[in-house]
């Protein structure tokens, strides 16, 4: 990208009048004064080149506290996360997906045990999910994964369909496995962790942390608009799409 200003006047300016030149320590030669941000700063220069690319802006880190059978999670993670994360580049937003909610964790004989409030099934879909994550790695591939299990009829049941759909590379043998086995013990393990580390604790789920942050205004803001609150949040250059109206009220979660 070519400098705003001509790179003869900085040469000029360097030569006739030192004191406006490069800062002391300076060691670049004056035509690369505004080839790139770090150069610019350490000649302290940057005022002189407005043209050097913006530095790349963090993404919004959203984290979303929830249980598999939960209709309220399963209506924000369908209806509002993944469009959200479809609408936006890949830069703005980041997913951090946590099944658990308010399952309670258990020693029994020297075996964790897990009760979840939709029963048995709801912790056999958290743990199916935990492991999908664990054996795919790739967050596009699992959780549009998660998407279809979690907007079909059966969280449980349509795994094999649903990776034959969006992920036909991984091996559903694996992911059972991984059910069956230590694995979705030790993956479940940790998420109980993480949830009951929340602070502040967790009330409800869905249960929404934005930047690392949880508050009532944040949590009712993802719920009204995602979009909207992204968008809002995000410091680097925004897409057409933040120009997007708010998305209607997501209906209560399920509380303890």
């Amino acid at each position: 990208m070519a400098p705003a200003v001509p790179l003869a006047v900085l040469a000029l300016v360097a030569l006739v009048a030192p004191g406006l030149g490069a800062a002391p320590g300076c060691d670049h030669p004056v035509h690369r004064w505004c080839s790139s941000r770090d150069i610019a700063a350490a000649c302290q220069v940057q005022s002189r080149c407005p043209s050097l690319p913006s530095p790349a802006a963090a993404p919004v880190q959203l984290s979303l506290y929830y249980e598999s059978l939960c209709p309220a999670c399963r209506e924000f993670l369908v209806l509002k996360l993944f469009p959200t994360w479809l609408l936006l580049p890949e830069e703005m937003l980041s997913i951090t997906l946590v099944p658990y909610g308010n399952a309670q964790e258990r020693n029994v004989s020297g075996k964790l045990d897990f009760q979840c409030q939709h029963g048995p099934e709801e912790c056999l879909g958290n743990m199916m999910e935990a492991c999908l994550m664990h054996e795919a790695k790739n967050f596009s591939t699992y959780f549009a994964v998660i998407f279809c299990l979690e907007s079909g009829s059966s969280v449980t049941k349509n795994l094999e369909a649903c990776l034959q759909i969006y992920a036909p590379e991984l091996d559903s043998g694996r992911i059972t496995a991984c059910l069956q086995g230590d694995t979705g013990v030790a993956l479940m393990h940790h998420n109980a962790q993480v949830t009951e580390a929340l602070d502040p604790p967790h009330q409800y789920v869905p249960w929404i942390t934005v930047n690392g942050k949880h508050t009532d205004e944040l949590q009712a803001q993802a719920e009204a608009s995602l979009l909207g609150l992204v968008c809002h949040l995000y410091q680097g250059e925004k897409p057409e799409i933040c120009g997007s109206s708010k998305a209607p009220k997501s209906p209560s979660g399920c509380r303890r």
